[in-house]
């Protein structure tokens, strides 16, 4: 059982650093800790509510993060171009440059396309901030997840 919360502790950290770097799924790790640690406590630490609620949250919060930037982009005045722009680039940059390239592509896939679209520059650089703010509202919510969970965990050892 010492096993299964050593790989709790190894989950919990992956998880708090996945929720930093992108293209890393941060809460999946952590929540992945939670189940570690409950396998060896026989499941007494945690109840069954509280982690299907944790559950539910990774989930939620991981399908945010891919949409976020897009949706930042939308918010910041991005065309439908825009927002299949940062769309695609976010898939591409996932694909050639991880992790970093999920910024990099959304944020460049915004501007090329309002670029596309034939707005002016500075228009498809507003789309471009938009993405970049829905990164860090993603990343915040990972955090914000992660720290929940590195908490009760934390709890639940000692």
């Amino acid at each position: 059982m010492e096993f299964l919360i050593v790989l709790g502790v190894i989950f919990i950290i992956i998880g708090i650093i996945g929720c930093i770097i992108p293209g890393v799924a941060g809460p999946p790790f952590s929540f992945l800790a939670l189940i570690c640690l409950s396998i060896a406590k026989k499941w007494e630490p945690f109840s069954v509510r509280l982690l299907i609620i944790l559950g539910v949250l990774t989930v939620v919060v991981q399908a945010f993060d891919y949409l976020l930037p897009a949706v930042g982009a939308k918010k910041f005045g991005a065309s439908k171009y825009g927002f299949w722009g940062a769309i695609i680039g976010l898939i591409l940059g996932i694909i050639f440059v991880p992790p970093l390239g999920i910024i990099i592509g959304a944020f460049l896939g915004a501007i090329a396309g309002e670029i596309i679209s034939g707005k002016e520059a500075s228009k498809a650089l507003k789309a471009g901030w938009g993405v970049f703010v829905g990164v860090m509202v993603g990343m915040l919510l990972k955090l914000i997840l992660a720290g929940v969970m590195t908490f009760y965990f934390i709890k639940a050892l000692f």
